[in-house]
């Protein structure tokens, strides 16, 4: 499933290519939304954001659009009157006289009054998003000391978007990485410094990967977002089993936690129980 950085660039995307523009064709595939396609013909889409791994779709007439692409959507930026060829089951499109934007796979999908969009019941689970610009690593600080979170094992919570929306599994390992945490670790268990560093990470490394993930390195790249120097982000743990750790050299070993795979490096990442 894509995660915080994936769907923001995808938002960027989407929003370049048809922000601003009379919609001249609106199509939906379900049933319950078909009356919209009246009711959004001629309009203009305001703005296309991401909250955590949703996107929200707003059009000058006080509707948004409410999309969460799961494990299987996918949206796709199109030429107007020149949508791809694929086996895929087109579900939105959206279409300007000059380009169009399709979903295809995707079932989370509604309409709601713009003014009423923070009652959907997922964006009111959502803790802050990692890549809000305005939130601060005291306000995570904070977060990480609250009695909801500080007695998670780490591994859970950063799975959890009502505690940080946009995390996901590769973050989750790169971020216990960058900083040698075990996922077994509760906030509780770490020490002031430990607790800073992690808040640190936990806004850096999605920030790195927004920015810079596979393209070279931008000129003047804010620091706070650079957790190596100004490199790029690539993974150091992630998918890496076997390889050797670049700090230590043990083999990056791959671990289960909360269901999922989790991969670290068993020397840099003990638990306490280990020390």
């Amino acid at each position: 499933m894509p995660e915080g950085p994936e769907i923001r660039r995808a938002a960027d995307r989407l929003a370049a290519a048809i922000v601003g523009d009379p919609l001249q064709r609106v199509t939906f595939a379900f049933p319950r939304l078909k009356h919209f396609e009246r009711v959004l013909r001629g309009h203009r889409i305001r703005a296309i954001t991401p909250r955590g791994k949703a996107l929200l779709t707003a059009f000058d007439n006080g509707w948004t659009l409410y999309t969460h692409n799961q494990l299987y959507g996918v949206w796709k930026v199109a030429d107007a009157g020149r949508w791809p060829d694929t086996t895929r089951s087109l579900r939105v499109a959206l279409e300007t006289a000059r380009s169009a934007i399709l979903l295809y796979s995707a079932t989370d999908i509604e309409l709601w009054r713009s003014d009423e969009i923070g009652n959907h019941p997922f964006l009111q689970g959502l803790g802050p998003d990692v890549l809000d610009p305005s939130l601060t690593n005291t306000q995570v600080v904070q977060r990480l000391q609250s009695p909801t979170f500080r007695n998670r094992a780490l591994g859970g919570l950063l799975l959890d978007q009502g505690f940080l929306a946009g995390l996901g599994n590769y973050l989750r390992a790169e971020i216990l990485y960058a900083v040698g945490l075990h996922p077994a670790l509760r906030p509780c268990d770490l020490d002031a410094g430990q607790t800073r560093q992690l808040a640190k990470a936990l806004l850096a490394v999605p920030r790195l990967s927004y920015q810079t993930r596979g393209v070279e390195p931008k000129p003047g790249l804010r620091e706070d977002y650079q957790a190596h120097e100004g490199e790029a982000f690539r993974f150091h743990v992630f998918q890496r089993e076997g390889e050797p750790c670049e700090r230590c050299g043990t083999p990056i070993a791959r671990i289960t936690s909360n269901s999922r795979p989790l991969f670290l490096c068993p020397h840099c990442q003990r638990s306490l129980r280990e020390d």
